[in-house]
């Protein structure tokens, strides 16, 4: 749902947008509704189908790395599986795709701006989550680092940590009002989030406003990691 929603949003702002899902299902139907939008269908674990694809598709100027994978289960159950996909997409993923475009980017000698959806599991502990928690916050300190060597080339690197947002999943997952209230009533807002909060964030920071902003984490989760 972000993912889609901001590719709508760049769309309607001017931008060439190239919007990339394993799920031709997505694709279709996101190009229906913004007929502009370039679909590309590929599963980003394939690391060799995503570099001639990508490379193909490019240059590009911004980069929102939004693909990610959850696969709960408490720590004493962790499978290998769960473990690899899991670091396979939420961070191998974003390293690869990144390293990809920041290459057209400096070839091409142009600024650029990528954008690297994380959430705020990266800071704070949640029951279930030991995979997806250590991917996110492995996701933070990847961008920081990438933040500071791709600096000097003019290229801007930032999170958007997001708490629960209400996308259509979101709205399945969190449907249980005790599960719910467990989580709002430690939000000092007092609400989760929605798919426009994290996009307006995600503009943001792709755009001039932000034009001294790299190496940072904007939070979108109502206060959670101050309560």
């Amino acid at each position: 749902g972000i993912g889609r929603a901001v590719a709508v949003a760049l769309s309607r702002a001017g931008a060439r947008v190239t919007a990339l899902s394993r799920t031709a299902a997505d694709l279709e139907s996101l190009a229906r509704e913004c007929p502009g939008i370039e679909p590309l269908c590929l599963d980003l674990a394939d690391w060799d189908a995503t570099e001639a694809a990508v490379g193909a598709a490019g240059p590009f100027e911004l980069l929102v790395n939004n693909a990610a994978v959850a696969v709960l289960q408490p720590f004493l159950e962790v499978t290998r599986a769960a473990l690899q996909r899991s670091l396979d997409v939420n961070l191998g993923a974003v390293l690869h795709v990144s390293q990809i475009v920041a290459r057209q980017m400096i070839a091409q000698g142009v600024p650029g701006a990528i954008v690297n959806i994380s959430s705020q599991a990266s800071q704070r502990a949640l029951r279930d989550h030991a995979v997806y928690c250590s991917t996110k916050s492995a996701l933070d300190m990847l961008s920081k680092v990438m933040a500071m060597e791709l600096g000097p080339h003019k290229i801007r690197v930032n999170t958007v940590n997001p708490t629960v947002v209400m996308t259509d999943m979101g709205r399945i997952n969190w449907s249980d009002p005790q599960k719910a209230a467990a989580m709002i009533n430690r939000i000092p807002l007092g609400k989760f989030a929605e798919v426009d909060d994290v996009v307006n964030s995600v503009l943001f920071l792709l755009s001039d406003k932000s034009a001294m902003t790299t190496g940072s984490s904007l939070m979108v989760d109502g206060g959670f990691l101050v309560s």
